[in-house]
Formats: structure tokens, sequence, C-alpha cells
């Protein structure tokens, strides 16, 4: 099969909200099937308005607009890159030391303080202050994605045959981030050696993107083969993590992904992006499930989803 003819299933996330014993069935096949080949599947009717996503990067691209020293304001180192803004070429790829072309912005879960999930580290989100509806945009569409993803995840147990709230219990008040990224051109900015986001495997649950404003995103297949996917619009491409896979004992593999560099300078155009990455809560203890264990395939020790964010952290260059 050529690399331009292969493609990621699609699904309708309607039909396993709202259809028929058979339309669920299907869609928590198709679904989790697609996670075990490709550990990326493609979701329309995933109910995120088409309006809010537009409002969202009009306010992504209002910001990323803004002066360089301005946009330093909302560093805060010590948050390790889970809230506020990271500077372009910050972060890189595990076992890459070349920084990564884009910039981002992180917006976490607000939880109170005084409870009991709150993480000890980047427990506030910060807000910049140069675009009056970021705020308001960025926290609608992280509710909107956080409410589709527990659903995803209620069908990811069924597909495994397990208590259908088990990966959403995980994600309950979890750590998840929505990252809205933007990708200069080249001819602007460049590190030599470096891609707009150098072949990796995310660190979360799953990954929730939402359309992209431009091409580049490319997946490795199992069989070694680089393909493109594109994030049309009315889709969320959802992708595996390194979380899920180290629960189901690799049953659902993390998948290598990249964003390659455009092709020549007539699409040399910047990219944005807003994936929203689910992860648990900081104490909740990574263990494959008890039906993926074999003696020849025993699965990796438990660890908390917290230490094992803050050693893929470290990995990536976001904290020491």
């Amino acid at each position: 099969m050529s690399r331009s003819s292969r493609r990621i299933p699609l699904v309708n996330l309607s039909h396993y909200r709202s259809g028929n014993p058979e339309e669920r069935a299907r869609f928590v096949r198709v679904f989790g099937e697609a996670l075990k080949e490709f550990g990326f599947v493609s979701v329309e009717g995933h109910g995120i308005e088409d309006a809010l996503i537009r409002r969202t990067y009009a306010d992504v691209e209002a910001f990323f607009r803004l002066p360089e020293n301005v946009k330093h304001r909302y560093h805060v180192p010590e948050f390790g890159g889970q809230r506020g803004y990271t500077p372009f070429g910050k972060e890189h790829a595990k076992n890459r030391t070349v920084g990564d072309l884009k910039e981002f912005w992180h917006v976490g879960r607000d939880l109170p303080e005084g409870h009991p999930r709150r993480p000890d580290v980047a427990a506030h989100n910060v807000w910049p202050e140069e675009v009056a509806s970021f705020r308001a945009n960025t926290l609608e569409l992280y509710r909107a994605l956080d409410e589709a993803a527990s659903v995803m995840l209620q069908a990811i147990a069924e597909f495994f045959g397990i208590d259908r709230n088990t990966f959403s219990d995980m994600a309950q008040d979890g750590t998840s981030v929505l990252r809205v990224i933007h990708y200069p051109p080249l001819k602007d900015k460049f590190i030599p050696g470096a891609v707009r986001a150098a072949e990796h495997e995310d660190i979360n649950l799953i990954t929730l993107l939402c359309e992209g404003t431009a091409s580049g995103l490319e997946i490795l297949t199992r069989d070694g083969e680089w393909i493109p996917v594109d994030t049309l619009r009315g889709q969320i491409v959802v992708d595996s993590g390194d979380m899920l896979s180290r629960i189901t004992n690799n049953v659902i593999p993390s998948t290598t992904h990249r964003v390659v560099n455009p092709p020549s300078a007539a699409e040399d155009n910047t990219r944005y992006s807003m994936p929203f990455f689910v992860h648990p809560y900081p104490e909740c203890v990574l263990k494959p499930l008890p039906g993926t264990v074999t003696p020849e395939n025993p699965g990796q020790p438990p660890i908390t989803a917290d230490a094992f964010l803050k050693q893929r952290l470290r990995e990536i260059g976001l904290i020491k």
C-alpha cells in the first residue's frame, strides 16, 4: 500500500453516546482496533462547536503575535511548562538535544485550594492580559474536550471488557492540559537540525487534537512507514500515549509521530494546533491491567502518574 493511500479509521462519537446497541458496539470495536493498529483514530460527531474552535484559534493567533518581551512575562520556569507560556525552542523530543521549532501555551485544570487532587506544582493558571477573551474561550474548549475525552475513555474500557469507568475515573480531576501551539514560518525562526516537532510519543493517556491550521502531522505505522494524518475541519484526531500503553501492557501501543517542516518555501506558512493531553490525577497508580499480563509479558512495575510525568518532563527539557 502506498504512503498516500493509507488512512486512519474514522468513527462518529455520537454513535457511542446515543446510538443503538449495534452502533455502540461497532464504535467500541473500530475505535479500539484503530488504537491497537495505528495508535490514532479520527473522530467526528464529537460535540465540540466549530465556532468555539474558531474563537479560540483567533485568540491564540492574537497572543502569539505579541512582542517577545510581552509573551515572556507569562513564562513561569518553576511550573515546568505545565501552565502559561513556553518559549520557542525550549522543548525537545526525548533523546534529542535540539529544540523543536515551536512555542506554546498550556491551560490546565483549576482545582480549589485544599482539594485532595490539587497538584503541588503548577496548581493554577496564568492568563495574558493583552487578549481579553483568551481565558474564557480556552477554558470553555478545555471543558468540552475534557467531557469528550471521558466518553472516549469509557469506550476504551468497554473494548477491554472491564468496568466502563476504569479509565475515565483515572482522568477525573486529572492534570490534563490544553496546549495551544504556534509553529512560525522557518524563514522567520530556525534552529539548525531542528524540526517543528521531532518524532516522539505522547506522555499521557490519550490526546485529542483539534484540526490544525496547516498540514505536517505524520505517524509511524507498526511496519515502519511514515504516513500523513490530516486533522480535517469537524474532526478530532485521537492518539494513545505512554500512560495508556503502560496500563494496557502495550496492547495499545504509544505511537511515534512528528510534525515535519514545510517541504517548500511556498508552503512555509504559520501553523497553529491545539492538542488536549488527557492525564490521570497525580497519585493514580499506573500498572498493567490483569487481563493483559502473561508470563512472557509481565509488564512494567507500578508508578504514580505524577512520578511518570516528572520523569518525562525531565527527558524533554522542561524541568531539571
